[in-house]
């Protein structure tokens, strides 16, 4: 089996890694019409649908919730003041006053909708993994309990960050809160909150 070489270190390389293991610079392509490297049969992945729909769906629900706390908190319920009797008035004038009506209870707010349309943790992770195969950064994305494991070897490279980072607000509304990512060596290059 043949494998790749770092031009700039001279390191062996194992196909698919886009950038160097060791140094970190970015490797050559293949040309997609040339003969892979590794031998074997190709498995083509079907194709899915666009994650842009299941993420926008995410940041639109994520956004009802922060809104509808953030906005519950800032009005207080204020209690009915009673009207300021006329002083002015001659104590010989007997004119019929208004009832007092006692101030209002507070009225609690209705407990939060919760959407029967929350984000699966499976598909937001497969949408991410499109993503990051579509940019050429070939990872594989998991969900193990409330945690999103991403094995690449591009855990350091800020393209992988900046789609972690737009990812995170929907694996939050759907109940994940780590993320970590590991080395093809399995090496774990960070493993911190959503």
């Amino acid at each position: 089996m043949a494998g790749a070489v770092c031009p700039a270190c001279g390191v062996a390389v194992v196909p698919g890694y886009v950038r160097c293991p060791k140094c970190h610079r970015p490797l050559p392509r293949f040309a997609r019409n040339t003969a892979s490297p590794v031998g074997g049969t190709t498995l083509s992945t079907p194709k899915r649908s666009s994650p842009v729909l299941a993420i926008a769906l995410a940041v639109v629900v994520g956004g009802g919730f922060i809104a509808f706390f953030a906005l519950r908190g800032g009005k207080k319920s204020h209690a009915a003041t009673a009207p300021a009797t006329d002083q002015s008035a001659p104590a010989d004038q007997t004119a019929p006053q208004a009832p007092i009506v006692p101030a209002q209870q507070a009225v609690s707010a209705p407990p939060p909708v919760t959407s029967t349309h929350a984000p699966k943790p499976g598909e937001l992770a497969a949408a991410l993994q499109n993503t990051l195969e579509r940019l050429e950064l070939w990872s594989s994305v998991a969900v193990t309990g409330t945690r999103v494991d991403v094995q690449s070897g591009s855990c350091r490279d800020a393209q992988l960050e900046k789609q972690l980072a737009a990812a995170a607000a929907a694996f939050k509304a759907s109940g994940l809160t780590r993320v970590r990512c590991v080395e093809q060596s399995g090496a774990v290059v960070f493993d911190r909150e959503l």
